[in-house]
């Protein structure tokens, strides 16, 4: 079973019991955290008003979302719940929401995503520096900050500034209509054989090139089937094999049929040198555990929080390591046999 730890989240949401909510996202509607906290905000407010949009363009999003607040009056709600980027509204709109207690979800930070993460700015370059003020202003102005994991909790309090006594944990949640046992066959090319899969954007921190190698490592043993869903550029190389198989891209009906079919799935995050890796919860594991498979986790405390290999089908490895992840799989391979 997961740790109990994850249904705080239902006695978190009944602070806001009978209250009216205005819920503001720049994220696509039917992102999965969108949709969880939408849903969750349903059970107990008194009343729910949205602005998001579901333009693909996340600049016309932001362009739409402006738009509609400029003419929004806050005034009428007791809450005003900012999702995804909160930096992106509140350092800008923040007058808007004073009579209003200001929840936020700061489920990343832009300064530790976008400096140490995928280094797109220099920690120390006026943009890296930019990128830290408004993560701690946007902190500063909340009154509860919903984070996703303890672990990202203690980061944003430790060198952000966040005040502890504002955090409050959130774990992510399937979409169980989407997410479910469906007990199907397996194409042909992956019958009678050990399938493994993994899914991913490419994002640094997941470490695609740990799962690479693992499966170059497999790739001539017949009695594996790899599938490796992402899009993977042209600078990455892939190993080749009859037993391994690439997608691009799912939608998130043919993933679930994917996913049900393994017989174990990569979670991760597998990268060991980026910080935030070991900070988060793949957004795949959730999705896996609701299908109920097996999957491998890589080793960190924020993992911890939720999973423990005393629950069946749950395997931790060390990250940073192909080879370790190669032998895990071998493992747990000869194990199911």
């Amino acid at each position: 079973m997961v740790k109990k730890e994850r249904y705080k989240e239902k006695f978190m949401f009944q602070e806001l019991k009978n209250k009216k909510v205005l819920f503001i996202t720049t994220k696509n509607l039917d992102y999965l955290r969108n949709t969880q906290e939408l849903r969750l905000l349903r059970e107990q407010a008194a009343q729910v008003s949205v602005i998001g949009v579901k333009d693909k363009s996340y600049p016309l999003r932001l362009i739409k979302v402006f738009f509609k607040l400029l003419f929004t009056s806050c005034k009428k709600y007791d809450v005003v719940f900012v999702g995804f980027a909160p930096q992106l509204i509140v350092p800008f709109w923040s007058f808007k929401f004073k009579r209003s207690e200001l929840y936020i979800d700061f489920f990343i930070s832009m300064y530790d995503t976008l400096c140490f993460d995928r280094k797109k700015f220099s920690p120390d370059s006026f943009a890296g520096k930019r990128l830290l003020n408004i993560d701690k202003k946007t902190l500063r102005q909340a009154d509860k900050i919903i984070c996703d994991t303890k672990a990202h909790g203690n980061y944003f309090a430790q060198e952000l500034g966040a005040h502890p006594e504002k955090l409050q944990v959130l774990y992510l949640e399937a979409d169980k209509s989407i997410y479910y046992p469906r007990h199907g066959e397996k194409p042909q090319e992956a019958r009678g054989k050990f399938t493994v899969l993994y899914f991913g954007s490419v994002l640094p921190l997941q470490g695609i090139e740990v799962v690479l190698e693992a499966m170059n490592r497999l790739k001539d043993d017949p009695n594996f089937c790899f599938y490796f869903i992402g899009p993977i550029g042209q600078d990455i190389q892939k190993p080749q094999g009859k037993n391994i198989h690439y997608r691009h891209w799912l939608s998130q009906d043919e993933l679930a049929q994917y996913i049900d079919f393994s017989d174990l799935c990569l979670a991760g995050h597998f990268n060991a040198e980026i910080q935030k890796a070991k900070r988060t919860i793949p957004g795949k594991a959730y999705l896996y555990h609701a299908v109920g498979k097996p999957m491998i986790l890589g080793e960190n405390l924020a993992n911890h929080e939720l999973f423990s290999e005393q629950e069946k089908g749950i395997y931790f490895v060390e990250m940073g390591s192909g080879e370790k992840l190669a032998e895990k799989i071998k493992k747990i391979a000869n194990i199911g046999r």
